[in-house]
């Protein structure tokens, strides 16, 4: 069974950030309470994780205000917040209510980046955020992560190969042992290597399962290794999700690509890495990337490797192929394909192992022509030929006050504004502000951080045309204002 795009809606409707506010009463202290077979974190951050579990939403960043002005400091509140997300929130579906951990490292990048006057907007923006899923967890499932079972625990030096085989099985009991084991003992890079190789090999929960890869990562370098062993188990139970029977005993179509191209992998040149930077191959292959399947797109991938051209000419096409099908279809489908192939990219850049590497980048071009089918924008402008807009002398302001009313209009001031020699920090600036200012869900401060981040990948020409589509998932000037910017300057 396919997680079909009506899936997707149906549990989106389900779990979205207002949908079930109403139906269910904020947890009180009592039901918010750790049950005494939960997990425990380590002692210095354990009160301050179950502060966070205990206060009413109502009340928490008033009383976390008080904290902050008492020595509580930035980190130890993102540590507490990723942590009580790991703790409380079930990553199952991988997404969904899950984002309240998903965007902690996006906002916690936010917070670093911004003006001192706007230091804690984004991380108070997410507090809030996880008491809204805490409390629809709390009504939907009421789980809990519980402690490890020691006797499960695979010993350090045999815990890296047991992690792999209960992958490949599908055996979360044995993958939840495995998990607890690397984290006691087992090199840092060994595990985010086969994270990669894990969280990339289905294109189940449309690339969710990739982004706890990258962003759960991010957040652990940010938070501290000692704290590795919750998110280990967590990201395992992550990557093991599935709907009906078992994936080995089955040919789902979102298995196969992984199937194929961990074999494909080997018809890849050896010197795969050195190559061109090539325009052309960047044309030939978001070509097909508009129109193939993703065995085409796989296909075509290992061909201009083979041809000679190093993997960034490819991932230059990933980049625009998913911008595109934001401008042409701004759904959550087109907008999870950029922040997947942000994700993907990542994990990329920073994984160790030559074949998962050679492996990711074929999953990412197989994945794109799924995103195309599942947001349904299988035609519509061209991210490399649309126009810029006729008048040069365009400012921030008009481009930001027309995104919210014609974002194709915006989009095209946009390439204006950046033709013609506009500052592109000042148009991200501005823009990730609004998103402090406006934001409303998690989506737009995981979206917002994957472009800007991934600004600096491209080069210059194809760089002006990415950020110019990005304003079909920002912020105008004419949205609503957050309530939460006003309750974060009461209390600091």
């Amino acid at each position: 069974m396919r997680f079909t795009r009506r899936d997707f809606l149906e549990l989106s409707a389900f779990s979205g950030a207002g949908s079930l506010l109403g139906l269910f009463p904020s947890a009180t202290a009592e039901e918010a309470r750790v049950k005494q077979e939960a997990v425990r974190f380590r002692p210095e951050i354990e009160p301050l994780v179950r502060f966070l579990e205990e206060t009413s939403r109502e009340r928490l960043l008033e009383e976390m205000g008080a904290k902050i002005k008492s020595g509580t400091t930035c980190q130890d509140v993102i540590t507490a917040l990723f942590l009580a997300g790991i703790r409380n929130i079930q990553p199952r579906p991988v997404g969904f209510n899950f984002h309240a951990v998903l965007v902690v490292n996006s906002a916690y990048k936010a917070s670093l980046n911004s003006r001192d006057s706007d230091r804690w907007l984004p991380v108070f923006w997410a507090l809030d955020h996880f008491k809204a899923r805490q409390v629809q967890d709390f009504g939907q499932s009421d789980w809990t992560m519980e402690p490890v079972k020691e006797p499960t625990v695979i010993a350090t030096d045999k815990s890296a190969a047991a992690f792999e085989a209960a992958m490949n099985d599908w055996d979360l009991e044995k993958a939840d042992g495995a998990a607890a084991g690397m984290a006691r003992g087992t090199g840092t890079q060994r595990i985010f290597d086969l994270l990669c190789r894990y969280g990339t090999r289905d294109y189940r929960y449309i690339g969710h399962k990739a982004i706890y890869v990258a962003n759960g990562w991010r957040t652990l370098q940010t938070i501290g290794w000692q704290h590795a062993e919750p998110v280990l188990r967590s990201l395992a139970y992550a990557l093991l999700a599935y709907q009906g029977e078992v994936p080995t005993t089955r040919d789902a179509t979102v298995d196969r690509p992984g199937k194929v191209n961990l074999q494909r992998v080997k018809e890849i040149r050896e010197s795969w890495l050195s190559g061109t930077r090539d325009p052309a191959v960047t044309q030939d292959l978001l070509a097909t990337l508009r129109s193939g399947t993703w065995d085409d797109a796989s296909r075509k991938a290992v061909e201009l490797l083979n041809r000679g051209s190093g993997p960034l000419a490819l991932w230059d096409a990933f980049f625009l192929a998913s911008s595109e099908l934001l401008m042409r279809s701004a759904n959550i489908f087109s907008l999870h394909a950029c922040t997947t192939i942000n994700a993907l990219h990542y994990a990329w850049l920073h994984c160790s192992d030559d074949e998962t590497r050679r492996f990711m980048l074929l999953q990412t071009a197989s994945f794109l022509p799924f995103f195309r089918e599942d947001a349904e924008a299988k035609a519509g402008v061209e991210i490399d030929r649309f126009e810029p807009w006729a008048e040069t002398d365009v400012g921030l302001d008009s481009i930001f006050s027309d995104l919210t009313s014609d974002p194709q209009k915006a989009s095209r001031k946009a390439l204006a504004f950046l033709q013609s020699g506009g500052d592109a920090r000042a148009f991200t600036d501005t823009a990730q502000r609004l998103v402090y200012l406006k934001g409303d869900d998690a989506h737009d401060y995981k979206f917002s951080a994957a472009v800007f981040e991934d600004l600096q990948f491209l080069p210059p020409g194809t760089r002006d045309r990415f950020l110019a589509a990005s304003v079909f998932a920002l912020k105008g000037t004419s949205a609503a204002d957050s309530q939460i910017v006003a309750r974060t300057r009461a209390v600091l």
